[in-house]
């Protein structure tokens, strides 16, 4: 059973993730080996030099550090900045994060984290990228934000940037994921965009509030943007660049790895052109990204996990839930509108739109969400029709 998100319990887990020494590797360790939280904080040193992996100095300086860190203080300072902290146990944590093998204890919320997210695409690439890199992962946002995706990625000037911008440019939901504390932003030259996102998606962190950026975090940063993600799109990086990390986290996670191609004599496009070459999907379009995605049915059923450690016990996440299930998926007025016009024989775009009295735009921009929602099938010649 998933724990609300209340402050005793928040405590619990913010004071042994605040601990020296402990990490989400430590942490899962710890959480493995015990019974609870609570068993975990009242712990001896040698109790806790039993756990695989830990040692005896390691356990040492978890007990010294445990009992002196001020939680208080963290908490008081996430208010006065309107940050939520959620743990791992919460009902609000992201199902999709859960699933990978080292998710993030806790996580620091600047802004609000929706179901909906769990249809989400990561974009990410060069810092120093070329105009059309530029272009390409703002024009591919903007694309898919307005199909219902959404855009995650690490606020990073470059490619990062223009992709949230991309979604905040249709109202789509964003998140970008920090590789410092949210007591700063970083780069300092983004805090606006920052502020943007929190109010139209979230700026997230597992590291404390006032954790400075240092270079060593961003690849665990990496592994969340690819975490929260269904897939992810490189658009402009280097053969070394940390986009490529993101993108190895990805096939680590077993989620789809995505590229669009660059001009072949453009340094940005070698990690792009690398990662087709491997194997990636090239894409171009949300249809490519749709593609890619696989069986757009099968992404919306009920995903469960129970997990076997005794510190959680037995627990089922749902990412979405079929349209027959009790958990039906949220339709805008839109969608709905377009839903009760449907019927089995297929139906052409323009009739849709007549029926409706929308426009083309947004019955195309809705179609396409309902075809990723599994309600709506599309056929040649611009006909759909309804497959419930």
């Amino acid at each position: 059973m998933k724990k609300p998100n209340n402050n005793a319990h928040i405590k619990k887990w913010l004071r042994l993730h605040l601990t020296n020494q402990v990490g989400p590797a430590t942490f899962t360790k710890l959480m493995n080996f015990f019974e609870s939280i609570d068993e975990v904080l009242d712990a001896t040193a040698g109790q806790l030099a039993r756990v695989p992996g830990l040692g005896q100095k390691t356990a040492q300086r978890i007990v010294a550090s445990r009992d002196t860190v001020d939680v208080d203080a963290e908490i008081s300072q996430a208010e006065k900045m309107g940050v939520q902290i959620i743990s791992r146990d919460c009902e609000d944590y992201p199902a999709q994060l859960l699933k990978i093998s080292d998710p993030p204890p806790i996580l620091y919320v600047k802004g609000e984290l929706s179901r909906s997210d769990g249809l989400a695409v990561a974009v990410v690439g060069s810092r120093y990228c070329s105009p059309y890199g530029q272009e390409q992962a703002s024009r591919l946002s903007h694309l898919l934000a307005a199909a219902g995706f959404t855009i995650v990625s690490g606020l990073a000037c470059g490619v990062d940037a223009a992709a949230h911008r991309g979604a905040l440019a249709v109202k789509g939901r964003t998140i970008a994921v920090q590789g410092c504390g949210l007591g700063q932003i970083y780069p300092p030259e983004n805090k606006n965009l920052a502020d943007q996102i929190s109010k139209s998606g979230a700026v997230i962190s597992e590291l404390p509030l006032s954790f400075a950026p240092l270079s060593q975090m961003f690849p665990a940063r990496n592994r969340i943007i690819s975490g929260l993600s269904l897939g992810t799109i490189v658009a402009e990086a280097r053969l070394r660049s940390g986009a490529l990390i993101t993108a190895r986290e990805a096939m680590d996670q077993n989620r789809e790895v995505m590229a669009i191609p660059g001009r072949i004599d453009a340094p940005g496009s070698g990690g792009p052109h690398q990662l087709i070459k491997d194997g990636a999907q090239l894409v171009e379009s949300v249809e490519d990204v749709m593609d890619a995605l696989g069986q757009i049915g099968d992404l919306l059923k009920v995903h469960t996990r129970k997990t076997t450690s005794k510190a959680e016990g037995s627990r089922e996440a749902a990412l979405f839930a079929p349209p027959s299930d009790k958990l039906q998926l949220k339709l805008t007025d839109i969608e709905s509108t377009i839903m009760s016009n449907l019927e089995k024989d297929p139906i052409n775009v323009d009739e849709i739109v007549s029926r409706t009295g929308r426009s083309a735009g947004e019955i195309n921009a809705a179609l396409t969400l309902l075809q990723l929602k599994g309600l709506v099938k599309q056929l040649p010649g611009s006909y759909y029709q309804s497959r419930v």
